[in-house]
């Protein structure tokens, strides 16, 4: 009887681990969505999230990121006067959930690699080529050349539905003697924009003392008009009646005031 127990035991634990064997088990979560196949036929819609189970010995089930995604791509391209510039990009791409099995039919679960790579490649030789080098060096010029492989990429793979959301430009490295060329080009105009500020400051300078010059010219004209004979006598009587004066002017018959100075207070003046 225990024999028989066992026997059946060990039965059930054999048929569980045969069962088990040939289920399969696959958890899609957010973000992502399966792609299932039966006998070879790849069904038409694809797995929602959640728990999937499926038979490992008819069916299989491949698991999909349906989210943005990134590739980077670094090239060495020619421009239109045949110099060569090393271009780093991002392109951000993604699968939406209601094509993946389409591409998954007709392109493979590889779809980067066997497209997607190639594709870009081409946009940048295809669109750098027609650039001159200085253009590359222009934010403007970037701006537009990452809008061209933009449209380029999304006229060649959204049909196959693979979207394209953005092209990023993350550096230009341009031709050494190129490079060299702008930097020497700038240093020259960082010059002249300094000899030119110490020429319109040498000027303004030169202004500013001419203009006190006049300034001061006009001052003594004023100074000389104003002093007859009538004011260097009013000063004389005005020094005369104060104590604690230390200049008097005093008149003389050629009409050329005299200044006596540096007198102790307790001496009065004698008018020679």
């Amino acid at each position: 009887m225990k024999n028989v127990a066992l026997s059946a035991a060990v039965i059930f634990v054999v048929l569980v681990m045969l069962l088990t064997a040939f289920v399969g088990f696959a958890v899609i979560e957010d973000g992502q969505t399966g792609v299932k196949g039966d006998m070879g036929k790849i069904s038409d819609e694809p797995l929602a999230t959640g728990w999937h189970f499926y038979n490992r010995i008819f069916s299989w089930v491949e698991i999909w990121n349906v989210k943005t995604q990134e590739i980077k791509e670094t090239a060495n391209v020619p421009s239109s006067e045949g110099l060569i510039s090393t271009l780093d990009l991002s392109i951000l791409y993604n699968v939406p959930k209601e094509k993946v099995v389409a591409v998954r039919k007709t392109i493979g679960r590889n779809f980067r690699e066997t497209v997607l790579e190639p594709y870009v490649r081409e946009s940048i030789r295809n669109v750098i080529s027609g650039y001159e080098v200085k253009a590359l060096y222009s934010e403007k010029s970037r701006k537009e050349i990452g809008e061209r492989i933009h449209a380029f990429l999304k006229e060649k793979l959204d049909p196959r539905g693979i979207i394209i959301q953005d092209v990023l430009l993350r550096d230009v490295r341009l031709p050494m003697a190129f490079a060299q060329s702008i930097e020497l080009k700038l240093q020259t105009e960082q010059q002249a924009f300094q000899k030119d500020f110490e020429l319109a400051k040498a000027k303004k300078d030169a202004e500013i003392e001419v203009a006190r010059a006049e300034g001061v010219a006009k001052s003594n004209l004023i100074i000389a008009n104003s002093l007859s004979e009538k004011y260097l006598r009013y000063q004389w009587i005005q020094g005369l009646q104060k104590n604690d004066l230390q200049v008097v002017y005093v008149p003389t018959e050629a009409s050329i005031p005299i200044m006596e100075a540096s007198r102790f207070k307790d001496k009065p003046y004698a008018e020679a």
